[in-house]
């Protein structure tokens, strides 16, 4: 008899770990995706196109909320962890959630769920969102264009939409972003790879997705979501630690688990953090992997019209994961509004309905507006919020333009971070590595 099972996740993971283990296992029947972190994404179902012959019907999607009632009335035998960005009490709670409705907890691991390519992978990972992983991607990806090879990106899912649709996607345009509906989150990860003529490959299957990036490509850069593990297996791999968050790379999960699988490790945001957090950093990494190369990274904050924030009340957004549940309390846009002279303005006491529900969800977010738009309706709500708000100029430190899906009534100031390695391997030496590891792969 199939063990009834529940796959616990957030839009991405989950969807992954069922189309890998569970789509034609007869072993198992997959009752429900339990979804968390993600607002407004649940009460779908994973369409029996996705699902396989097993689910002809597919399977509903619901909030995590309904776990003790579906285990109660389906006879669930076991629950599958599948999502990221957890601390370790944050584990353990749901793991105890779990065992007090009398299932057995899983998680497969990386052998289970690793896909192999016959193309050179690079993969970037990081202790918990908001490390980094992005501007150490784009350094990677620019030197790899340099050197002639033709580079496909391939993005941790964001699977919010019509999944079905969204299966195997393609984004080489801004154009592209429209066609598929893409959210803000997804467009904070995309844009910066479309500015540098790149193309990005997400979506749902990503066997699938894997089929036609070989087709199209030398290599690929796996850019990974939140702290998870690589979708693929990779021959060279980076984690992303953070040091104004020392003791993540010991304390996340699976952010250790990345730690301890990387061939490198960089530890960003240095010229922010105090001395004894790089070092502790440091000894945590040597301790759980003593093979790993350690590099010192800057993250130095980049803005377009430094010239319009000395002196002035400014309305930073945040991409909003990173401040969410990345953990973060600020972001690019809070740290060039100091640097450059900016009066930071509070926006909670202006926020709508949904905004201060966020806020008293992740107390620890600072004086930022979180970029939150998954739907139509929050992004009427974050209009009306940077409306409400009594600011000068408004500092987008998210990397998505969000002023192609909403108007707002200020000036606009666009900041990114740029990262430099200032001790330890440099990029190129970590990107000469994985080319002689996966040279065989590019005779």
């Amino acid at each position: 008899m199939a063990r009834k099972a529940v796959i616990i996740g957030a839009g991405g993971r989950d969807f992954h770990n069922f189309n890998v283990f569970f789509r034609n296992n007869p072993n198992y029947e997959i009752v429900a995706f339990l979804q968390t972190q993600i607002p407004g994404i649940a009460g779908r179902r994973y369409p029996p196109s996705l699902a396989g012959e097993l689910y002809p019907n597919g399977i509903p999607v619901l909030h995590i909320d309904y776990l003790e009632k579906i285990a109660r009335e389906y006879g669930v035998d076991e629950a599958v962890l599948s999502y990221s960005d957890l601390t370790y009490d944050e584990l353990g709670r749901i793991l105890s959630r779990i065992l007090a409705c009398g299932l057995s907890f899983r998680v497969l691991g990386p052998r289970e769920t690793m896909l192999v390519s016959s193309k050179p992978v690079l993969a970037v990972t990081a202790v918990k969102t908001g490390a980094g992983k992005s501007s150490v991607s784009r350094e990677l990806a620019k030197i790899l264009m340099v050197r002639g090879y033709r580079v496909a990106i391939v993005r941790h899912p964001m699977a919010y939409g019509d999944l079905e649709k969204m299966a195997v996607e393609k984004f080489s345009s801004y154009e592209d972003l429209d066609k598929y509906s893409a959210t803000v989150e997804e467009r904070e990860e995309y844009e910066h790879y479309l500015g540098m003529g790149l193309s990005v490959y997400a979506g749902v299957d990503y066997g699938k997705i894997l089929e036609v990036v070989e087709k199209e490509s030398d290599m690929i850069l796996w850019d990974g979501g939140n702290n998870d593990w690589p979708f693929y297996r990779p021959d060279y791999m980076i984690a992303v630690a953070d040091a104004m968050r020392p003791r993540l790379e010991i304390k996340s999960f699976p952010g250790e688990v990345n730690i301890r699988l990387a061939d490198a490790v960089i530890i960003n945001k240095v010229d922010q953090a105090e001395q004894r957090a790089i070092d502790e950093i440091k000894k945590n990494v040597r301790e759980v992997n003593p093979r790993a190369r350690i590099s010192l990274a800057e993250s130095e904050v980049v803005v377009d019209k430094p010239g319009l924030l000395s002196g002035k009340k400014a309305l930073v957004i945040e991409d909003s994961p990173t401040i969410t549940h990345g953990g973060a309390p600020y972001a690019a846009g809070y740290v060039a509004a100091m640097k450059y002279g900016a009066e930071p303005v509070d926006p909670r006491p202006y926020a709508t309905g949904f905004f201060k529900k966020i806020y008293q969800e992740y107390p620890h977010i600072g004086p930022v507006l979180p970029s939150t738009g998954y739907t139509a309706e929050q992004l009427k709500e974050l209009e009306e919020t940077i409306k409400n708000v009594p600011a000068d100029v408004v500092v987008l430190g998210t990397p998505s333009d969000i002023t192609r899906l909403i108007k707002i009534d200020k000036p606009v100031i666009k900041t990114r971070f740029s990262i430099k390695i200032v001790e330890g391997p440099p990029l190129k030496e970590l990107v000469d590595e994985f080319l002689e590891r996966a040279k065989n792969k590019l005779e």
